[in-house]
């Protein structure tokens, strides 16, 4: 294992512990991945956060095959087919946090209720069609829902976000919850006034302004 190899599972442990501590995943819910130069880092299924370590890591390969003693999460499959179809992706969270898993079971998309939607992409975060854990279905179902989103929510399942590398992933996945409960909350204020088309178009174009990269410059 290189330097950079074990930084790298360091790093998702890291994020994958981060995740739990915020209360995005109970136990030994959810799964955290990030894209290496080798293939794909993931956490392993049914181990709890607290208690990995680098060598404990599994590394997909493109063909879906592992390496490693441990077997990766029951949800490989969406991590590295979203990894395989979007290059700019360097790390995928997803979670079973309440508010996202609420407006999954009911099968609901967040509608276009606050700006801060568009940053996921657009002016909804789309609710991906049911399927089975951890099948190919389930996986072509995520991919849609993700078309043009940085951010969805799975039927009957969760929630799932990306970003270039597995902080920035977490860091969206940490924000969708908090808008998941916001429309929540809304819905029992008697529901949110949706923003226009016009006025998510203008917030995308504030957005790209506003929260580009803060460098100090």
């Amino acid at each position: 294992m290189t330097e950079a190899n074990r930084q790298s599972r360091l790093d998702l442990i890291r994020a994958a512990r981060t995740m739990a501590a915020r209360g995005l995943a109970a136990g030994t819910s959810g799964n955290v991945s990030l894209r290496v130069e080798e293939g794909v880092l993931i956490t392993p299924s049914a181990v709890d956060y607290e208690a990995l370590t680098p060598e404990m890591i599994p590394l997909l390969r493109a063909d879906g095959s592992h390496e490693g003693r441990f077997r990766p999460s029951s949800e490989w499959r969406f991590h590295l087919d979203i990894y395989l179809s979007r290059p700019e992706v360097g790390g995928v969270v997803h979670h079973h946090a309440p508010h996202c898993t609420a407006l999954a079971m009911a099968r609901r998309e967040i509608p276009p209720c606050h700006y801060m939607i568009t940053r996921f992409g657009g002016g909804t975060v789309r609710c991906a069609d049911y399927a089975l854990f951890g099948t190919v279905d389930l996986s072509h179902a995520v991919l849609r829902a993700l078309v043009g989103r940085t951010a969805c929510l799975i039927a009957n399942h969760g929630g799932l976000a990306v970003g270039h590398d597995v902080f920035a992933a977490l860091g969206a996945a940490t924000e969708l919850e908090v808008l998941a409960q916001q429309y929540l909350l809304s819905l029992q204020a008697g529901g949110p006034v949706l923003l226009s088309d016009q006025e998510i178009h203008g917030a995308i174009e504030q957005f790209a302004t506003a929260y580009r990269p803060n460098t100090g410059g």
